[in-house]
């Protein structure tokens, strides 16, 4: 049987799987809409196995590799979730403080593509962190379904205050110079948005297909922010030119890409929506983001 590519699927079909991983629609009415699709040789479970991440067979940045130090810690978050778990990663060869960067999942946990992206940040020289604010529930379970379920019985506004309370302790670790940034995928883009606006000396933000602030909490920005937007995600990307307008207003240090051509989830490379040039290129300009503003002054 020939193996399916994205270039096999509908557009239908990746708006469908939108719906469903935002909890628009639940299992069983994304399975019902996507067997309208299965015809011929597209049979459900094929399009069923397409569609689910594979985390086996896309981590860049393996656990043990040997050029970085990456541990579980656990650290206060009182205005959370109280004892939050996350992965702490740096280069093994560290001889001076590194800039830090806070690492944010989407709505199902700290699953393993985001615990690469970790690895992945740290890598390029830096300190990073990245949280599971399912830790009140027992953590990330395993699967991106369950955790989903699970990410739904927190509020937000609580798991922000977790991700803050991530920013306050990598920025006093002895081996961080003090210097922090926040990416965040998703669910994380809107809490790097939230964390510009919450915490008046982060260094730097940069939001994947985030949902943006209200216009008032946009007023309270001053981090630089580089935003990083699907062209085919309109969802998301319709709220940009109010927020950008009030950025503009203020003074406020911004950039945006729109990646032509590409879905919600493009950086994410355990499925199908992952777009391997747009992934790329958006990180490279993350990276270079970072370096720029999270340097030792």
């Amino acid at each position: 049987m020939k193996q399916l590519t994205k270039e096999d699927i509908s557009q239908e079909v990746f708006d469908l799987y939108d719906d469903y991983a935002h909890n628009k629609i639940e299992r069983r009415q994304f399975v019902e809409k996507l067997s309208l699709f299965a015809v011929g040789s597209l049979t459900l479970p094929s399009l069923l196995s397409f569609m689910t991440p594979n985390y086996i067979d896309s981590i860049l940045i393996k656990p043990e590799d040997p050029r970085l130090k990456s541990e579980f810690i656990t650290y206060d978050s009182p205005k959370g979730g109280g004892k939050i778990k996350g992965l702490l990663s740096q280069p093994t060869d560290t001889k001076k403080k590194l800039p830090g960067i806070i690492v944010v999942h989407e709505n199902r946990g700290l699953n393993p593509y985001i615990e690469d992206v970790g690895r992945r940040a740290a890598i390029e020289g830096f300190i990073t962190l990245a949280p599971d604010a399912l830790s009140p529930l027992g953590g990330y379970p395993g699967n991106d379904d369950a955790g989903r379920e699970l990410q739904k019985k927190r509020t937000r506004e609580e798991m922000l205050e977790d991700f803050i309370a991530a920013y306050e302790y990598l920025k006093a670790h002895k081996d961080c110079n003090g210097h922090v940034g926040v990416v965040g995928f998703c669910f994380g883009g809107w809490i790097a948005n939230m964390m510009a606006v919450k915490i008046p000396d982060l260094c730097a933000a940069v939001p994947y297909y985030g949902g943006q602030p209200t216009a008032a909490e946009a007023e309270k920005i001053k981090t630089p922010i580089m935003a990083q937007y699907a062209s085919l995600d309109t969802r998301v990307n319709e709220g940009w030119p109010a927020f950008e307008a009030i950025l503009k207003k203020n003074k406020v240090e911004h950039t945006a890409y729109f990646y032509e051509g590409v879905n919600h989830g493009f950086h994410n490379n355990t499925t199908p929506r992952y777009d391997e040039a747009a992934a790329t290129l958006s990180w490279t300009r993350t990276i270079d983001f970072f370096k720029e503003k999270l340097k030792k002054k």
